[in-house]
């Protein structure tokens, strides 16, 4: 038989000929496990730890690049939010910024990861998802205990201390994902862990303001680290994906997105 080559708009994804009859492969077999009589208990399986996606113009989970999409706009938004309603002179407002900037590049490597599936584009996605959950810890620290403020002798140390650690921390956790071990349990671990912390903090500090204040919206930072759990626990359950397009993953994207968005607010 001739050799078809993958269309155009696959080649520029780098779907290559192994990689088609590898994902045409995959299809085949569960196409056939799925309409088997008498019905399979469990005709979905993954190949290569992973679910087989229908592919939608090359892309490998075209809804998880979606929502990552719409993640990037909920911060994209929001940084032009905090341009035009906090001045510059706000000590705050640097750090707010980082954080936009942090989780434009962190929704964008999780965009070309969902794409395509290559050992590179996952080391971006994670390290990407590690800068993010980590400087939402740093930021949680700056903000409850003001270490923004210049006026008192102690705050600027403590900064300047607390950003070293930060910096030490992120550094040899790319360190040991990258030359030491590959370790999916650590880094997830390892993230949850920090992600507790951080929730941990805005919640106890929303339970302050709301007591000192009673105003609803000093309960926000509470309400949305809730939401975010509860979006979070999607990616417990990882069912197959209905019509090879949505999994659990893909949902916990989308589940972020309305929180982000309330977050500049």
């Amino acid at each position: 038989p001739f050799l078809t080559l993958p269309a155009l708009h696959h080649r520029l994804l780098l779907w290559t000929c192994p990689a088609e009859c590898d994902y045409t492969c995959q299809h085949v077999v569960t196409d056939r496990r799925v309409s088997r009589d008498p019905p399979m208990i469990n005709p979905v399986v993954q190949f290569h730890g992973k679910w087989p996606f229908r592919r939608l113009l090359g892309m490998q989970e075209p809804f998880s690049v979606l929502f990552s999409f719409l993640n990037f706009a909920a911060h994209w938004h929001g940084m032009s939010r905090i341009q035009e309603s906090i001045p510059a002179w706000h000590s705050l407002r640097q750090y707010y910024m980082v954080f936009g900037y942090i989780g434009l590049v962190s929704w964008s490597f999780s965009m070309i990861f969902h794409m395509r599936d290559f050992p590179l584009t996952e080391k971006l996605d994670y390290w990407g998802a590690g800068a993010n959950v980590l400087y939402g810890l740093y930021l949680a620290v700056i903000r409850i205990f003001r270490l923004d403020l210049e006026n008192t002798q102690y705050r600027p140390t403590l900064r300047r201390f607390w950003t070293a650690i930060c910096l030490v921390l992120y550094t040899l956790h790319v360190g040991y994902l990258s030359f030491w071990s590959w370790n999916y349990t650590y880094n997830m671990a390892a993230n949850v862990v920090v992600g507790i912390i951080q929730n941990l903090m805005w919640t106890g500090f929303s339970i302050f303001r709301y007591q000192k204040y009673l105003k609803s919206w000093t309960a926000w930072p509470g309400m949305i680290v809730a939401w975010i759990i509860l979006a979070m626990s999607l990616e417990l359950l990882d069912f197959p994906p209905w019509n090879g397009l949505i999994d659990a993953h893909s949902l916990w994207h989308l589940g972020t997105v309305i929180p982000t968005a309330w977050w500049y607010s």
